[in-house]
C-alpha cells in the first residue's frame, strides 16, 4: 500500500473519530480503512488508535504522529502543486530562428514582451537567413518568410510579409517624389543585399493587375536592412521594407511613403516547429503570443 495514502486515511480517521466516517469520506470500505492503519502500526511498531467497540482515541505515539502527518501532506499537496503550475505555466529555455531583418526590428521587440509576461522563460534568439534544420540545430520554433518546400515541420501561419517603399522628407524635397515605379530610375535607391550581376536586386510592383519590375540603383547597398533605414532617415535615397517597421517611421514623420498607389507582393509568413518535438506549454503559448502578435 502507498504511504503516503495509508497517512492520508490515518489522519482521517483521527479526525473524524471513526473507521466508518472516514471510509464514507474518502470512499472507502471501513474494512480498508483498518487495514491501512493496521499497515502503518505493523510498519512502525506501535500503536497509533486505541480502538473499542464504541470510540477510538489517538495514543500518544499516535498524536504525535498524526501532526506529522498533517504537515507531511500539506508538503505532499504542495509538491503536487508546484508541478502542476509549471506545468501549466511557461518555464524553461526557447531556441528561436528568423531571418534577419524580421527578427532584428520585429521579433525582437515582441521577445522582450513575451519575457515579461513569463517571468520564469528564457529565450535564445538566433538570426539568419539560410534554412537551418530544427533538429540538427536544436531550434524549437523557426520564422520563416516565403513559399513554404515539403517538410515534416508543422506550419502556423501569420500574416503575410509585406514591402512599401519609403524616403525621407529631406531627400523628397530634395529630388522630388516618384510617381510610378519606373521612375526609381532616377533616384537614389539603398538596395538591400549584396549585389552580382547573377543575381541582380529587383523590386516589383503591382497595381490593376499590372506588374513593374525595377532594378534599383545606387551608392549605399547592405546585407543588413537596419543598415538601410538609417540611411534612408538620413535622406540618402529610397528604401523598400517590411511595413510594420515603416509604418512607425512614417507616424513619426520621419519618413513618407512613396508610391503608395503601387502595391508591392507580399509573401507568406510562417512559424514552424518540429513534428518529433513534443508541444510543451512554453512551446503553445510562444506560438500563441506570435499568433496574436503578426497572425
Amino acid at each position: 500500500m502507498d504511504r503516503l495514502t495509508s497517512m492520508n486515511v490515518f489522519v482521517k480517521a483521527a479526525e473524524l473519530g471513526s473507521f466508518a466516517s472516514a471510509a464514507e469520506a474518502l470512499r472507502l470500505s471501513p474494512q480498508m480503512v483498518a487495514k491501512h492503519i493496521s499497515r502503518l502500526e505493523l510498519r512502525l511498531g506501535t500503536t497509533l488508535l486505541n480502538r473499542t467497540t464504541r470510540r477510538q482515541s489517538l495514543t500518544d505515539i499516535g498524536r504525535s504522529y498524526y501532526e506529522r502527518c498533517k504537515i507531511v501532506l500539506a508538503e505532499a499537496e504542495a509538491a503536487d502543486a508546484i508541478a502542476m503550475e509549471m506545468k501549466a505555466t511557461p518555464s524553461g529555455i526557447i531556441r528561436v530562428n528568423a531571418p534577419v531583418t524580421f527578427g532584428a526590428s520585429m521579433l525582437a521587440p515582441f521577445i522582450t514582451q513575451y519575457l515579461d509576461q513569463y517571468p520564469g522563460t528564457q529565450v535564445e534568439l538566433t538570426l539568419t537567413d539560410r534554412r537551418v534544420d530544427p533538429i540538427e540545430e536544436g531550434y524549437e520554433v523557426i520564422v520563416r518568410i516565403g513559399e513554404l518546400q515539403d517538410s515534416p515541420l508543422i506550419a502556423h501561419p501569420l500574416r503575410p510579409y509585406r514591402l512599401i517603399a519609403c524616403a525621407s522628407p529631406e531627400y523628397l524635397a530634395q529630388h522630388g517624389t516618384p510617381a510610378t515605379p519606373d521612375a526609381l530610375a532616377l533616384h537614389a535607391c539603398l538596395v538591400y543585399g549584396v549585389w552580382s550581376p547573377q543575381s541582380p536586386c529587383r523590386w516589383l510592383f503591382l497595381k490593376d493587375g499590372k506588374t513593374w519590375e525595377v532594378h534599383p540603383e545606387g551608392r549605399f547597398r547592405s546585407n543588413d536592412w537596419r543598415a538601410l533605414l538609417h540611411a534612408a532617415i538620413k535622406g540618402y535615397g529610397v528604401t523598400l521594407g517590411p511595413e510594420d517597421v515603416l509604418r512607425g517611421e512614417i507616424s513619426a514623420g520621419r519618413l513618407i511613403h512613396v508610391l503608395p498607389d503601387y502595391a508591392c507582393p507580399s509573401r507568406p509568413m510562417h512559424v514552424l516547429t518540429s513534428s518529433g518535438l513534443r508541444q510543451t506549454v512554453k512551446i503553445r503559448s510562444f506560438i500563441k503570443a506570435l499568433n496574436a502578435a503578426f497572425g
